[in-house]
């Protein structure tokens, strides 16, 4: 582990390549799991209030799951996405045999002026705690094993993947000195 500024993190981070494959994985992230996306207070907030252009991408079930249940879960004192049956994230559609999200996809046609949530953006790393301080952990899943290959394959290293997601999370600055170490670090 290192520390990068006031962030840990663990050195697979640096160490791992990866690159989504969604035509091997199917977007399986989206399904797998008994909880959904960890939330920030902000993009709960914004979940809660549904554009009526979101709702119209996302199928039928998950329309009345969500007027039932709500958007948001609370696990443990953390907000989560919700999920249908502990399975597939609320959010979820698929299109041409692949499990896309919804928010992301009408964030990048202009329906909404949000994107989906950091932490799945940010996916493998996962922000954990650590002495008080973010812990950066990359969760390696055998869902993703075509990712890492195809990281490997490519040459895409893990912080290169989720680059603009940790600039959004930690700032251009901090970026720059998480590159700058994984250089140092690669050339010793």
């Amino acid at each position: 582990m290192v520390s990068i500024g006031d962030v840990l993190v663990e050195k697979d981070v640096f160490q791992a390549c990866f690159s989504c494959d969604l035509h091997e994985c199917k977007g399986t992230c989206c399904v797998e799991g008994e909880l959904g996306a960890p939330l920030s207070d902000s993009e709960a907030a914004r979940l809660r209030h549904l554009p009526v252009e979101l709702l119209r991408m996302i199928p039928e079930k998950s329309v009345k799951y969500l007027h039932r249940h709500g958007s948001v879960e609370v696990y443990q004192g953390r907000q989560y996405t919700r999920t249908i049956d502990n399975r597939e994230c609320v959010f979820t559609c698929v299109r041409d045999g692949i499990t896309v999200c919804a928010i992301e996809i009408a964030f990048r046609d202009g329906l909404l002026n949000f994107d989906k949530p950091l932490s799945c953006q940010l996916f493998p790393i996962r922000v954990r705690k650590k002495f008080g301080l973010d812990y950066l952990v990359y969760e390696q899943h055998s869902m993703c094993r075509s990712a890492r290959k195809a990281g490997v394959d490519r040459q895409i290293k893990l912080i290169d993947y989720v680059q603009k997601a940790l600039s959004q999370l930690y700032g251009p600055d901090w970026m720059k000195s998480l590159k700058a170490f994984t250089h140092s670090s690669s050339t010793k």
